[in-house]
């Protein structure tokens, strides 16, 4: 009996669902019929749901439904769905592709920062041959919120490129090179040491609103904020606030509260802020469909299933 799958996504124009169709019996080595929501056809026929953003209530229409994949590595956006189906397991994809991508982004802009480019782009508007301040690499210390598979990719690179790095996490880490720092007081510690921030947490109830004045209030003056996690971890006000003062020298945001960024929020003409809209990582079907059939293959035969999520604790 062939595999149907649905896929669930807000994408617009089917989104990958046609990567997926080709990519994912290759993986799993059998037919596999993956349909795109709305048009799924009898409900009945589906197992498991590759899932990004779907409509609320759209999952637990589904009753033969034995898995749902979170087409990102974060699952907010399915815990917040009331009627998610209390007892089918959910997993995350562990996508080399888009842990590779999220890294691409977050070392760019630190190095972007801190080789002081948009500096020299206000020089070469101007038609000015002006030379800047520039910190020994040495010196600008770099911290990571969130050290799962994301965070730690980050760090390790950020690491080899000679920055002294930090990461943390709620849990304790070990990672050669980088000073691993867990709990409350570690993260003082983190914040008070670091020039760069890169902001990679998941977005759970103790995490919503943690990046407010308080918090910014630790980092070092003219710290730079990366933030490609969720942009409910961030008071916005306060943020905005962080900037004006010249405490902060400037800000990295992929993630917002409201997406598509409204026209009309500060963000978009702020002169200290870089937006862009939420491409730092996308789900590669070509990385990810091995992680999705590996998981079928395990729920299927009985066994544990890998990158499972935790609802409790929201990853």
């Amino acid at each position: 009996m062939t595999l149907t799958v649905a896929y669930i996504s807000n994408a617009q124009g089917g989104g990958d669902s046609p990567k997926w169709r080709r990519l994912l019996p290759e993986a799993l080595g059998e037919p596999v019929e993956v349909r795109a929501w709305p048009h799924v056809g009898a409900v009945e026929d589906i197992e498991v749901a590759l899932a990004w953003k779907a409509p609320r209530g759209a999952l637990a229409k589904l009753p033969n439904l034995k898995l749902i994949v979170s087409l990102g590595m974060g699952v907010d956006h399915l815990l917040q769905d009331d009627l998610l189906p209390p007892e089918t397991p959910i997993v995350r994809i562990m996508d080399s592709g888009l842990i590779g991508q999220m890294s691409e982004y977050a070392i760019y802009f630190a190095l972007r920062h801190h080789r002081r480019m948009p500096d020299y782009e206000a020089s070469q508007r101007a038609h000015k041959w002006q030379i800047a301040d520039f910190v020994d690499t040495a010196d600008r210390r770099v911290g990571v919120l969130g050290m799962g598979a994301i965070g730690q990719d980050i760090a390790r690179k950020i690491t080899m490129l000679g920055f002294p790095t930090a990461g943390w996490s709620r849990t304790q880490r070990q990672l050669e090179g980088v000073e691993c720092l867990d709990g409350p007081a570690g993260l003082d510690r983190l914040l008070r040491r670091s020039d760069i921030l890169i902001n990679v947490l998941p977005l759970t109830p103790r995490t919503i609103g943690m990046v407010d004045a308080a918090f910014l209030a630790k980092l070092p003056g003219g710290a730079y904020f990366i933030n490609i996690a969720r942009g409910g971890h961030v008071v916005d006000s306060d943020l905005l606030a962080a900037l004006d003062s010249g405490h902060l020298s400037g800000a990295a945001l992929d993630v917002f509260h409201e997406e598509p960024l409204p026209s009309t929020h500060a963000y978009w003409g702020h002169p200290k802020v870089l937006v862009t809209p939420h491409i730092a990582g996308e789900t590669n079907p070509r990385t990810a469909a091995a992680s999705v059939a590996e998981n079928i293959r395990r729920i299927r035969e009985g066994r544990p299933l890998v990158h499972t999520i935790d609802r409790n604790e929201g990853y």
